[in-house]
């Protein structure tokens, strides 16, 4: 009776986990559809941990994927107007992270110590998170929860922790409180050890000031003309005549800047980033989607081509090579569009020593407002984690200068055809990536490694098992 009294409390009923995923769905919705409600989320980190306790292993993978359709599904509704029928395959793709990291925690319940078990949660919780978001083929870094916090950022340690690192802390905590209570305890009290002293080692930033620095203008416009582009840079020009920079989106030109937008920049004297087309040697009709830097004697200084293509779309080849563009000013960095949704391809222009980044993108006007409010958590999170200013221009908005502690100085409309984003780009002295990003590799290597560890386990058990009832035989058949 003990047995079953133990089994009963050590893993959920039915009733109880489908309230866990009901829980689990409404803390996300409320950290992303509530402003300021970025706390609610570790409502739902909760109730995936707990939901790792479902009592049949297969409801493991049911639970991870219904609590996955449940909320990509509502946020990512745009989908359906861009793919039409296959969102329903992305949505269910997404969702299998999800299902991925509730069935291994399931299963580490079945095989291991409960203590063991309720410790690699946290690990695997960051490696499934990471291969979601950055390493597989439809890779989609939206929709973290270190994300919900983006509009919530001043109180918030994300140049120490970063967004993955909160997401991964977060779990952390819902572990130590499924702990029993003397591992709790001890655990709890060395967590708080560790993040002191992690906090207390200094990072080293840039400035904080938002009055120095170039000046940047950039123009929303939307699939322009050549003659569009001129008529709207000669009206920027007159309402900013002290404007060091103009910025226009991604894809503002279908092949490279045209002679005559050259001309202009060598007329005034002025610096222009914008995004077209680099082509390849004909027959080919591969080319890159690149970010070029007209300088004021209308040649093309830098060229950065987009590291990650969207997928389903034609977007051009990935860029061969990273770089930073070494301005008058100090080292910029130069992302295209989702480029700077991904950390992998962000990290590696801090590690170049860019000091602040310039992002020109392109959001269809289309795709409705919802997905561009989404997009507009991604630059905050970057600038906070890296303490660099962000410059981020869209063909239709929602534009972006973001300071280097991650506070959002100004923005342009959606869809606001037209509008311009006006502001200083304080170019940091340093940039640091944070803590989160030495602890992804391990995370990852454990996630792709746990079942092989688990399988491992089986075996020995069974092997030892069988072992023992051969013993038994052999003394009972002695014995007799």
């Amino acid at each position: 009776m003990s047995d079953r009294s133990d089994e009963r409390r050590r893993y959920l009923s039915g009733w109880a986990t489908l309230g866990w995923v009901l829980v689990a769905a409404a803390g996300f919705h409320l950290a992303y559809w509530r402003p300021g409600g970025g706390f609610a989320v570790a409502l739902f980190v909760f109730g995936a941990a707990v939901l790792t306790r479902v009592r049949q292993v297969r409801f493991a993978l049911y639970c991870g994927l219904l609590l996955g359709m449940l909320i990509y599904a509502p946020h990512l509704h745009f989908f359906w107007r861009i793919f039409g029928a296959f969102s329903l395959a992305l949505w269910f793709a997404l969702s299998v992270w999800l299902a991925v990291f509730v069935l291994l925690g399931r299963l580490s319940y079945g095989v291991m110590p409960r203590w063991v078990a309720t410790l690699a949660l946290p690990v695997l919780w960051l490696g499934t998170e990471y291969i979601r978001c950055e390493l597989n083929y439809l890779r989609f870094a939206w929709l973290t929860p270190g994300l919900a916090f983006s509009h919530q950022l001043g109180w918030l340690p994300l140049k120490y922790v970063g967004a993955y690192g909160l997401s991964f802390g977060l779990m952390l905590v819902a572990s130590v409180v499924l702990l029993p209570r003397q591992a709790a305890w001890g655990v709890g009290a060395a967590g708080l050890a560790v993040l002191g002293v992690l906090v207390n080692v200094p990072v080293e930033h840039g400035p904080r000031s938002r009055d120095v620095g170039p000046l940047f203008a950039g123009i929303q416009l939307e699939v322009p003309t050549e003659h569009e582009v001129v008529a709207a840079l000669d009206e920027a020009l007159v309402a900013e005549p002290d404007a060091d920079v103009f910025v226009l989106s991604e894809y503002a030109f279908s092949g490279p800047v045209p002679q005559r937008v050259r001309e202009w920049c060598r007329e005034h004297a002025r610096y222009l980033i914008a995004g077209g087309e680099h082509e390849m040697p004909r027959p080919s009709r591969d080319y890159y989607n690149t970010a070029f830097v007209i300088g004021p004697t209308g040649e093309v200084e830098v060229e950065q081509a987009k590291c990650v293509p969207i997928q389903f779309f034609r977007d051009g080849l990935p860029a061969p090579r990273q770089g930073v563009w070494q301005s008058p000013w100090g080292p910029i960095g130069l992302c295209v569009c989702y480029d700077l949704s991904y950390a992998r391809v962000t990290d590696e222009l801090i590690r170049l020593g860019a000091r602040a980044v310039v992002c020109p993108a392109m959001d269809v006007e289309q795709w409705g407002r919802y997905e561009h409010e989404l997009h507009t958590r991604i630059a905050p999170a970057r600038a906070a984690e890296y303490g660099v200013p962000i410059f981020r221009l869209c063909s239709s908005g929602i534009s972006q200068l973001v300071d280097a502690d991650g506070m959002v100085v100004a923005t342009a409309p959606f869809p606001g055809q037209g509008s311009r984003l006006v502001g200083r780009l304080p170019i940091a002295s340093a940039s640091a990536l944070p803590w989160d990003r030495w602890l992804v590799p391990v995370a990852v290597a454990v996630t792709l490694g746990w079942p092989v560890v688990l399988i491992v386990i089986v075996v020995v058990r069974r092997r030892m098992n069988a072992e023992c009832r051969s013993e038994e035989a052999r003394r009972g058949a002695y014995e007799y």
